[in-house]
């Protein structure tokens, strides 16, 4: 985690200018008189001198050699808590710069335990300690010394994303999904864009704890802030794939993955084209097929001559589609039922008369007698969609129920609108 790295050389670059700050020290009387403003307390010789030897040391980036010095003062008999504070002070200094974790962790938490530390830096010395137990692989007590960090400073996110780190690399999923869902759901509340780490990890953790529900959640979610085209697909993918998703809303899932731009192979096109034909959709198929060669997806390869054949047979279709859609509207008025309404209704979107299509598909709504009402109105909100009446297509959607798939359907379509 970069953070940990970053958090743990900002701090050793302020404790050693806090060193050798502490230690402009001048020797009285065979003592040395700290001069900082902590406090003004006398250090003795036997302590000063390898202290400030081991300053010169760290200055000319001998740190091992620093820390030996250290030893000497370590070796002093009745150290006063003054001269300890000041010892562990540089120990730290030096074992950071020299990269020896171990060294470092035991002098900062004698600093943190001394009683001698002011308010406002314990919450840096605790941040620097949980990000030094993180390099080592220690979470569970970086999780621990980043909460007591982020008790004195809870606006810190470099320490509160290493600390949700933690739990999880700990095997705490249940506390840093709890973590977390707190930080997605305090962003969501305040009108804020949710951290997408934080996104991903609860759709992490659901993977792994094997809650399909809460993952596809997850993922629902990062597409609602974060709408990148891999998480499109596995979302779309999974709705596929869900127990009762009927084949029926399989061009219903095409349509959803070309407003995704997610449909990016040849025979994904072929196909969506072909269903869009067999079910009266002409000026759809051909406005599909025509963007796919014009952008070079279909036209190419062994392929070619096929699809090429099948954009002569859309465009015919959808040449004669005007009249057909004519008879089809007569029929369908004159229908006990409003089946045939809305799918030619639809039809009409698909070629780009999106007025005339929503009233047709809203009289054979309200005709009723419908095979399928929820499909009904799902398509009722893609030809709002297409006609960029985005307010109405939500509204829309959200009436839709069903469990084969429309209301799933519906409310991803939800999130294009």
């Amino acid at each position: 985690m970069r953070d940990a790295k970053v958090l743990t050389t900002a701090f050793r670059m302020t404790l050693v200018a806090t060193a050798f700050v502490s230690l402009g020290l001048q020797m009285t009387d065979g003592q040395i008189a700290w001069s900082s403003a902590q406090a003004q307390e006398a250090l003795r010789g036997e302590v000063g001198r390898p202290l400030q030897a081991a300053r010169d040391l760290i200055k000319a980036k001998k740190y091992s050699e620093a820390l030996a010095k250290l030893r000497e003062a370590d070796a002093v008999p009745n150290r006063t808590a003054n001269e300890n504070f000041l010892t562990e002070q540089m120990r730290a200094s030096a074992a950071l710069s020299a990269g020896d974790n171990g060294q470092a962790i035991k002098a900062i938490q004698a600093l943190l335990n001394s009683g001698r530390l002011p308010q406002s830096q314990q919450a840096q010395y605790a941040g620097s300690l949980a990000s030094l137990y993180y390099r080592e692989k220690d979470y569970k007590d970086a999780a621990q010394w980043a909460g007591r960090a982020l008790k004195s400073n809870p606006s810190d996110g470099a320490m509160r994303s290493l600390q949700i780190q933690s739990y999880y690399l700990a095997g705490d999923l249940a506390g840093a999904s709890r973590e977390a869902l707190e930080d997605v759901q305090t962003a969501e509340k305040a009108g804020r864009t949710p951290p997408e780490d934080r996104l991903q990890l609860l759709a992490n953790i659901a993977s792994k704890t094997g809650d399909r529900a809460a993952y596809v959640a997850g993922i629902e979610r990062l597409v609602a802030y974060y709408p990148k085209k891999e998480y499109w697909v596995d979302l779309l993918r999974r709705l596929e794939a869900k127990p009762g998703f009927s084949n029926r809303l399989t061009l219903d899932l095409y349509r959803l993955r070309a407003a995704t731009k997610t449909l990016d192979t040849p025979n994904e096109v072929v196909e969506m084209a072909q269903l869009a034909l067999q079910q009266r959709q002409a000026g759809e198929a051909k406005k599909l097929l025509d963007e796919a060669f014009a952008s070079g997806l279909l036209g190419k390869g062994s392929e070619a001559e096929r699809q090429k054949r099948l954009l002569a047979l859309a465009s015919e279709r959808a040449a004669e589609a005007p009249t057909q859609l004519q008879q089809g509207e007569v029929e369908g008025l004159a229908s006990a039922d409003g089946n045939d309404l809305v799918n030619v209704g639809l039809a009409y979107t698909g070629l780009g008369q999106y007025e005339k299509g929503i009233a047709l598909i809203q009289q054979g709504i309200a005709k009723g007698k419908l095979k399928r009402a929820d499909e009904a109105r799902l398509h009722l909100g893609i030809a709002y969609l297409r006609a960029g009446q985005k307010a109405k297509a939500r509204e829309t959607f959200k009436s839709v129920s069903g469990t084969d798939g429309t209301a799933d359907l519906a409310r991803l379509w939800m999130r294009v609108a």
